[in-house]
C-alpha cells in the first residue's frame, strides 16, 4: 500500500477497527492486517503514536488492563470518536465517489 495514500486515512482506519470494541494496540494492528487482507500491515511505530494522538484529541479513551499476566493499554472509542468516525466515513464516501466519477474505477466486493 502506498504510504502517502494511507497517511490521510489512518485515523479513519483506526477508529473503524475500534468501533468493534475495546482493543489493545497489538490487537488494532492485527485487526487492520486481517480486515485489509494483508494490505495494511503497519508497524507499531506507526500505530501507537496515532493511537496516542487520537486519545489526546479526545476521540479515544484508554485504560490499563491485565490479561494473562500481561499489562496492556486498551483503547476505546469515546462519543466524540464515534461522531468523528461517522464524519470520516461520510467524507471518504464523497471522496471515493469523486474518484470513481473521474476515473471510472470502482471498488468491487466492498461493503456498502
Amino acid at each position: 500500500m502506498d504510504k502517502e495514500r494511507l497517511k490521510g486515512n489512518l485515523d479513519l482506519l483506526l477508529l473503524a477497527v475500534l468501533e468493534d470494541g475495546p482493543a489493545h494496540g497489538y490487537a488494532v494492528i492485527t485487526g487492520l492486517r486481517e480486515r485489509s487482507e494483508g494490505g495494511f500491515d503497519l508497524p507499531e511505530g506507526t500505530i501507537y503514536p496515532a493511537l496516542h494522538r487520537l486519545e489526546q484529541a479526545g476521540l479515544l479513551a484508554s485504560d490499563w488492563t491485565t490479561n494473562g499476566g500481561r499489562r496492556r493499554r486498551t483503547y476505546t472509542l469515546t462519543p466524540a470518536g464515534h461522531r468523528a468516525l461517522a464524519a470520516e466515513r461520510a467524507g471518504w464516501q464523497r471522496f471515493a465517489r469523486g474518484i470513481f466519477a473521474v476515473t471510472g474505477v470502482a471498488v468491487t466486493g466492498a461493503p456498502a
